[in-house]
């Protein structure tokens, strides 16, 4: 188990580092699949010895090679963060391949939104259709029959977040009604308690931000992808753990 636990890490830190690599491109519509790797400062090619997740990052202290550059620490922390929640993801769907690969695709998922939303303010379609082709590619063939629970539970997710939209546009977006349904794909019935979680934390950060701010905290914009972000890797996993303790 040990071994498969490293081989897990790795590849979240390679998912991690693809993940910021999306959140960069797709935004300003460079490719993702033929693009090399630039220095965001200067433009120069990144070679592939300084590409290695959180070590090259360390080697070089934060600073480009090419110009001296200060290099976010949002890159290696996030692969850091992949890496673990790839190894949790294994650990929690150890028995059921299938499900612990449907799990580790949303977890490099929600790290893609999460980053494009807090640097840009968007959730990407491009992310959320090719999170959702590859859910269904793999729950199709591998669970058919829970397939219509998946269908039903992105609907519902996505069309709650909507009549939320609805209601109070200034706060929340499509973006955000887009990605619950994605959740709901990917999570079936523990989008429930994923949403839940998602609208307590963004609550919470209101309110703070209200009892600091005042009434100017209203002007204030906030992503809420991130808190969604948070309630389905939650629910991702310990979600039916919370529906049983909830029904029983």
């Amino acid at each position: 188990m040990v071994g498969v636990v490293l081989i897990a890490f790795l590849a979240g830190l390679a998912a991690g580092s693809f993940a910021t690599a999306v959140a960069h491109r797709v935004p300003r519509g460079i490719s993702v699949a033929f693009a090399r790797s630039e220095c965001p400062a200067c433009g120069a090619q990144i070679a592939a010895y300084d590409n290695v997740p959180v070590f090259s990052w360390l080697l070089l202290r934060g600073r480009a090679r090419c110009c001296g550059a200060r290099i976010s620490p949002r890159y290696p922390l996030t692969e850091l963060a992949v890496g673990l929640l790839f190894v949790a993801t294994v650990l929690v769907y150890r028995h059921d391949v299938a499900e612990a690969i449907i799990g580790l695709v949303f977890v490099t998922v929600l790290a893609m939104v999460t980053l494009t939303d807090l640097e840009r303010r968007i959730i990407p379609n491009k992310v959320l259709i090719a999170g959702a082709v590859l859910c269904l590619a793999i729950a199709l063939p591998t669970d058919p029959s829970g397939v219509p629970e998946r269908l039903i539970a992105a609907a519902a997710a996505g069309g709650i977040l909507f009549l939320v939209v609805l209601a109070y546009p200034a706060g929340m977006g499509l973006g955000d009604v887009k990605l619950a349904a994605t959740m709901g794909l990917f999570l079936g019935r523990a989008v429930a308690p994923a949403i839940l979680i998602a609208l307590l934390a963004g609550s919470i950060v209101g309110v703070a931000l209200l009892a600091r701010h005042g009434a100017s905290a209203r002007k204030m914009a906030i992503p809420f992808g991130p808190f969604l972000a948070l309630g389905g890797v939650v629910a991702l996993l310990v979600g039916d753990q919370l529906i049983d303790l909830y029904l029983g």
